[in-house]
């Protein structure tokens, strides 16, 4: 739905987007990450041809977005940067008058997307005694009206308290699983990106530095925490064994290739020495995010 094809954006001498290059398929919710001014807005920019690109090429469903702008962006909903309101009009009149800006949308449709985003009741209020929470909503709302297959959201929790994030996280769900849209999402939420995401790309300085699952970036790595009587005496006893190559912290265990966590409890109970927890160590996609990074730094060093 989604392609990226060696985009490139430079401001001056500054190389904002570096041949950024992916694809995000029908039905599926893609994030995008990376720190400020990785390049994130700029690549969103040009996918909605708001941007012009130096190099390469963004296409959605196959249209060109430099070479046909209104075809490609017909069935596309955006939240991008600071959704901006009539804070004197009522939440319903904003709708009314953005929607002349695409295309003229019925009153039916109006009603429909304020009730998808549960602002039915409150529409006919002025938009200055919304909450941040029922903001965001509104900005979705408006990304709805054109009855969108894909939806670009840039940021959408930004500013939301937890109450707010796991609403806007449900509505997400809903729009993929009810409606089949599909949805690039750039947020800073990373735990709110591994609970939505199936795939990511990470960009640093313009450039990407990782693309794949979420379950590939979570994956947990072969380390194990071990509670035992003596952790030392463990460790050498596993590492003469071959079961273990690093310990760290005194109670962290980098397993062998192929080696099982039902081994090691075997051997150290065998040894008669007492084992009060196993456990695998967990990566949240924060940890792997942060990693990557950090490698990246170290590359450019």
């Amino acid at each position: 739905m989604i392609q990226l094809d060696g985009l490139s954006k430079k401001f001056g001498d500054r190389l904002a987007v570096d041949t950024l290059t992916l694809e995000v398929g029908r039905g599926e919710i893609f994030g995008l990450l990376g720190h400020n001014g990785a390049g994130k807005s700029t690549a969103i920019g040009m996918i909605l041809g708001q941007v012009w690109p130096t190099s390469g090429r963004a296409l959605i469903q196959g249209l060109d977005v430099a070479h046909s702008r209104a075809r490609a962006l017909r069935q596309v909903g955006a939240i991008f940067e600071s959704p901006a309101f009539y804070d004197y009009l009522s939440g319903h009149r904003n709708l009314e008058i953005l929607s002349h800006y695409t295309a003229p949308t019925p009153p039916e449709r109006i009603r429909e997307v304020l009730d998808w985003v549960g602002l039915t009741g409150r529409e006919q209020s002025v938009v200055r005694t919304y909450s941040h929470g029922m903001r965001a909503r509104l900005a979705l709302a408006q990304a709805l009206l054109p009855k969108p297959e894909v939806l670009i959201l840039d940021e959408p929790g930004d500013g939301l308290d937890p109450e707010g994030i796991h609403e806007l996280r449900q509505m997400i769900l809903r729009l993929r699983a009810e409606l089949g849209l599909t949805i690039l999402l750039s947020s800073h939420l990373l735990n709110e990106v591994q609970q939505l995401c199936t795939r990511i790309a990470v960009v640093r300085q313009g450039r990407k530095v990782f693309e794949g699952t979420v379950a590939e970036a979570t994956r947990p790595r072969n380390r194990v925490r071990l509670r035992t009587g003596d952790f030392a005496k463990a460790v050498v006893f596993l590492t003469a064994h071959g079961l273990v190559v690093e310990a760290s912290d005194g109670c962290w265990l980098t397993l062998a290739e192929g080696t099982r966590t039902d081994q090691v409890v075997k051997s150290l109970v065998e040894q008669n020495m007492p084992v009060f927890e196993i456990a695998p160590e967990e990566q949240t996609l924060e940890d792997f995010y942060l990693e990557i990074m950090r490698q990246d730094v170290g590359r450019q060093a």
